[in-house]
């Protein structure tokens, strides 16, 4: 986990020491900073080859980044913070009779994207980097529970669409797959998660 943050710490480092030169040559309707608002479909399961079903829920929170137009491409930096009403459970886990749920949490992302203008007020575009996710986790065996969270890291691909809507305002539709490991509080977690999310947002 040190070395993911670091190197993000030093990819955000080294957009920001070129932002100004990017700036002055960057022009066009999708350069500059932006905020929005996301809410989605959001559906996680196990990753490991067992016997177990996915839940799904809705994901929810805000997303901040800022974009650099140059000609017909767009390549941008971004994170967001969002939570999610999704749980799983997992059944005969380890021993038959038990059974496994993880409720989730807060998830945090910082990931770059890089987009084409198709026109004057859309553009399509792909995107990746780190996220990491809060989970709560209860195992529960005959009268016995235990309970317990963990923070899992992991990454994250996507594509998606954004139009503009007018000179400072737009909406987007994104499809993204998540991937966390780790945990440490009562086996190894492997996470998948699809998401289909709809955002509105303000471009300064």
């Amino acid at each position: 986990m040190r070395k993911l943050v670091l190197t993000a710490a030093s990819a955000a480092l080294a957009i920001g020491l070129a932002a100004p030169a990017m700036a002055q040559d960057a022009q066009g309707p999708f350069t500059g900073a932006r905020v929005e608002a996301v809410l989605g479909y959001d559906s996680i399961s196990d990753g490991h080859d067992q016997s177990s079903s996915s839940s799904d829920g809705v994901t929810y929170g805000g997303a901040f980044g800022y974009d650099w137009q140059v000609g017909r491409l767009i390549v941008g930096a971004e994170g967001e913070i969002t939570g999610s009403t999704t749980d799983t459970r997992t059944d005969n886990l380890i021993a038959n009779g038990d059974s496994y749920r993880m409720d989730a949490g807060r998830d945090l992302y910082a990931g770059v994207r890089v987009g084409a203008a198709i026109s004057p007020v859309a553009m399509v575009y792909a995107k990746g980097g780190y996220t990491n996710a809060r989970v709560d986790e209860e195992y529960r065996v005959g009268s016995t529970r235990t309970t317990g969270h963990t923070d899992l890291d992991g990454f994250r691909i996507g594509a998606g669409l954004e139009y503009k809507t007018s000179a400072n305002t737009y909406v987007k539709g994104e499809y993204r797959y998540s991937n966390y490991s780790g945990g440490d509080n009562v086996y190894d977690v492997d996470v998948d998660r699809h998401q289909v999310v709809a955002g509105v947002g303000l471009r300064f």
